[in-house]
């Protein structure tokens, strides 16, 4: 059973930035594919990123269109952390962002693909 604590939500101005981090507690973490989720009021939960291994110290990132070219997802394996920086942020980015992992993942945008889940931390970004 896997662990995932999210941290560094909050409240930040439109065109303002933000990392969220994932910490996790298995030491194998570095292998697993790691996804950013976020839910806003009264929508589903939509795919934002994620971070997928491919093998020895290669990893692929992907992004769903809304934030590509402002998100950035990374790792630092040895802090068993993965990151969400987000940038030139818009009020439509306000949400709860969750943090989901697991072994294999064949479709990294299907949270139904992910075992194991974060609680959650608040992004609100205001206009």
């Amino acid at each position: 059973q896997v662990q995932l604590v999210e941290s560094g939500g909050g409240l930040v101005q439109a065109g303002g930035s933000l990392r969220l981090s994932c910490a996790a507690s298995d030491r194998t973490f570095s292998t697993y594919t790691v996804g950013w989720f976020r839910q806003a009021p009264g929508k589903e939960r939509e795919f934002v990123a994620a971070i997928r291994w491919t093998g020895g110290n290669t990893y692929y990132a992907d992004y769903a269109d809304s934030v590509k070219g402002r998100f950035t997802i990374s790792r630092h394996n040895a802090k068993n952390t993965v990151y969400l920086q987000m940038n030139s942020l818009k009020p439509e980015d306000t949400a709860v962002y969750y943090c989901a992992a697991d072994r294999s993942v064949a479709v990294v945008a299907e949270h139904s693909e992910y075992r194991y889940w974060g609680q959650g931390t608040q992004v609100t970004v205001s206009s």
